[in-house]
């Protein structure tokens, strides 16, 4: 309604930012578009199965030809994840998901840069493979080779002699996590193509039913099934996440209230409304569930959920929030500025979250909701997206080392790539077959660039102090992946359209300025509380000491599981928590917290008390 009334001066500011943004390639002194290119020039390079002929990147050729066929079912195509040749389907499916939520929302401006076509090509390779993986309702191929056998070799992925057998999922060995994203990937991948290919959308639709039908009736982790993918995209945060991921979608695609209905009636028990997260990536999917439940709120499509939705929405804005420096548990950053979650490839976390900032700026900006409100005070739609411009702009070079973290764009950037195929010669230059422990004696030992450049890859990327090290055997640097790069093409798609509110950076303070570590106190826990206490004081050297006890304590009616604690401003010793990837667990033995039952745990360190609050917790 808002909208309609203020119609004129909307059409105003629009003409008036887009007068701006034919200056902003100018003005960050990036080629976006080209970016763009060379991102999709990427994925040509990680495609496995039998090549196009009108495929660009020319070293590479065809490779497993015979997957699937031991196993009795065809299974040619897909993608390699990473540096090696197995093909993860988790990993795999995410990277879908992405590519096509990034055409979904910035497909013009792809559009505009000429590589729309070449954006649902990359998507299409992924979604052919997945109907072949999904040869029956209750049957999903999750994986094609193993990494055990594969990283014991250093072939090009034409040379291939490790093991091809394939993995399933099934409902004797079920794989929730699993068939909920590839269930995603297809919903999303189906909008995509329903205007110029509709009976290949509708395919698509039907795979995604049947795969969420089969991922919720069914349900496990899959990694307890494929115990071959556990130590590589082992599955941390369960597969609550990827049912709710999988019912959004579902509900994007079709609008059934059915879907709809699912994410709100499961957002308790499956973590959608109890996750409080700043970290988006192929194992956890709740900040994309959040956001997208907030963008059926903000457009008006809640009905009578609208309450339930808030709530996934208000986890939303604690990951904008978080992201941007204003929030309760801010992502570190390092001295040049970009987020920093991990050193082995901490990238991609940084082109995950920079999207998930982009797209919902943008709807509030469309929604006219203006201002995320932050602990830390209010967060700009434009002030958001120039963040999500600094991000990007450190991985294009601007940062202390003056690299370019994305292979191929720029001067300087990574030579050495951790990845068989691009440090091998190619096939096409020298036939001759390169065997597993040659390929570690003559190449990947080779104190040399590699010989073909993996154009567009975004590698791992530089440590907390933004140190790198430019080394083939350096895989947490500088091995790229799918799933850096597919989150980032509708990031640099919005840049190089540069559709509004990006150039009112210039007159904001530099953004390297939210390393400040400063952070507000939390909004009150619905189900859970948090009390601290000093149980003692001591001094030493002249240095006071405090013994603190902390109490979480389940004010709701309903059994608390799966509770993850976040801690930071610690600086001594804790106990009675156990650490996990996602902050820190209560001992094994009280994962469940039944109605007024609490949790117990301390620490000691000098001065104020640490920062403690709830990551996530599912009610049962």
């Amino acid at each position: 309604m808002a909208r309609n009334s203020s119609g004129a001066h909307v059409a105003a500011a629009i003409f008036g930012l887009l007068a701006l943004a034919s200056m902003a390639k100018l003005a960050s002194g990036h080629d976006y578009a080209m970016a763009l290119k060379k991102s999709l020039l990427y994925f040509e390079a990680q495609r496995s199965g039998a090549l196009p002929p009108d495929q660009r990147v020319t070293w590479r050729a065809s490779s497993g030809l015979f997957d699937g066929k031991a196993n009795g079912v065809d299974l040619v195509g897909g993608y390699y994840d990473a540096g090696d040749n197995v093909k993860f389907g988790l990993p795999m499916a995410f990277t879908v998901t992405m590519m096509s939520w990034s055409i979904l929302e910035y497909g013009k401006q792809m559009a505009a840069s000429g590589e729309l076509k070449n954006a649902m090509d990359a998507v299409k390779w992924g979604t052919d493979y997945f109907i072949k993986a999904h040869p029956e309702p209750d049957v999903l191929y999750g994986e094609v080779g193993d990494g055990d056998t594969d990283h014991t070799c250093w072939q090009r992925p034409e040379d291939m002699t490790t093991s091809r057998q394939a993995f399933r999922v099934d409902p004797q060995n079920p794989g929730s996590d699993l068939a909920g994203e590839t269930a995603a990937a297809m919903a999303a991948a189906s909008m995509i193509f329903r205007t110029t290919y509709p009976g290949y959308a509708n395919l698509l639709l039907e795979h995604s039913k049947q795969l969420f039908e089969f991922a919720d009736k069914y349900r496990g982790k899959y990694d307890a099934s494929i115990t071959v993918a556990r130590n590589y995209y082992g599955s941390f945060s369960g597969y609550g996440d990827e049912l709710l991921w999988a019912a959004a979608w579902l509900f994007e695609a079709t609008e059934e209230r059915f879907y709809l209905e699912y994410l709100a009636r499961n957002g308790d028990a499956l973590g959608g409304t109890g996750w409080s997260i700043n970290q988006f990536g192929w194992d956890v999917k709740y900040p994309g569930v959040q956001v997208l439940a907030a963008k059926f709120l903000l457009q008006g499509r809640a009905g009578e959920h609208a309450e339930a939705l808030q709530r996934y929405r208000q986890n939303a804005e604690f990951f904008v929030c978080s992201c941007v420096g204003k929030g309760a548990a801010n992502v570190p950053r390092t001295p040049g500025g970009v987020m920093y979650h991990q050193r082995w490839n901490n990238l991609q976390f940084v082109t995950s979250a920079s999207f998930l900032l982009t797209v919902y700026a943008d709807y509030a900006t469309v929604t006219g909701r203006g201002a995320v409100r932050c602990p830390g005070g209010a967060a700009q739609p434009f002030e958001i997206l120039a963040f999500v411009k600094s991000q990007v702009n450190y991985i294009l070079g601007d940062n202390p080392r003056a690299t370019s973290y994305m292979v191929g764009y720029g001067q300087n950037y990574p030579r050495q790539v951790h990845h068989r195929g691009a440090s091998i010669v190619s096939v096409r230059t020298d036939p001759s077959f390169v065997s597993c422990q040659e390929g570690y004696a003559s190449w990947y030992n080779k104190q040399a660039v590699n010989p073909n450049v993996l154009d567009g890859a975004i590698v791992g990327g530089p440590d907390e102090y933004d140190d790198f090290a430019d080394e083939r055997n350096n895989y947490e640097q500088t091995e790229a992946a799918t799933y850096n790069s597919a989150p980032l093409l509708g990031v640099l798609a919005r840049l190089a359209g540069a559709c509004g509110g990006l150039d009112e950076y210039q007159s904001l303070p530099q953004v390297a300025a939210a390393n400040r570590t400063s952070q507000p106190a939390h909004r009150r826990h619905p189900h859970l509380g948090i009390e601290q206490n000093v149980t003692r004081t001591w001094a030493v050297r002249r240095r006071t000491y405090h013994r603190y006890s902390v109490t979480v304590t389940n004010r709701s009616r309903k059994t608390v599981r799966g509770l993850h604690l976040g801690i930071s401003e610690l600086d001594g010793r804790l106990w009675g928590l156990d650490k996990a990837r996602y902050g820190y667990v209560p001992r094994r033995w009280l994962r469940a917290l039944r109605p007024g039952r609490s949790v117990r745990f301390g620490y000691v360190q000098p001065g104020p008390p640490a920062n403690v609050w709830v990551t996530g917790y599912k009610l049962v």
